[in-house]
């Protein structure tokens, strides 16, 4: 069973930035969907950015040029670089993998932002 681990979320000042990591138990070199989600208290869990394996990048416009999305297949790892944050980004962030038709979602790592 795939196992990802999240790391890199804490506390910062708005304006701030944080580099968040997941890292896979698994070779994630022929995994085609990979993605960072959040879930803020009481709000469902939303997409942040995904990435494909050819290297192309979506994002939620809200985060559209402040967090960059990408992956190291050779460390098996995918990161989200956080820039300009903001206090309505305050939430868990949560990485996950599709791989034959199975997701699995890393255990979360909280990011709050300060005002």
């Amino acid at each position: 069973q795939v196992q990802l681990v999240e790391s890199g979320g804490g506390l910062v000042q708005a304006g701030g930035s944080l580099r968040l990591s997941c890292a896979a138990s698994t070779n994630i070199f022929s995994i085609n969907a990979m993605g960072w989600y959040r879930q803020a208290p009481g709000k469902q869990r939303d997409l942040v950015a995904s990435i494909i394996s050819g290297g192309n990048t979506n994002y939620v416009d809200s985060v559209k040029g402040r967090f960059t999305i990408s992956r190291d297949n050779a460390k098996n790892t995918m990161y989200l670089q956080m820039n300009s944050l903001k206090p309505e980004d305050t939430a868990l962030y949560y990485c996950m993998i599709k791989r034959y038709g199975v997701i699995t979602w890393g255990q979360g790592t909280q990011v709050t932002v300060s005002s």
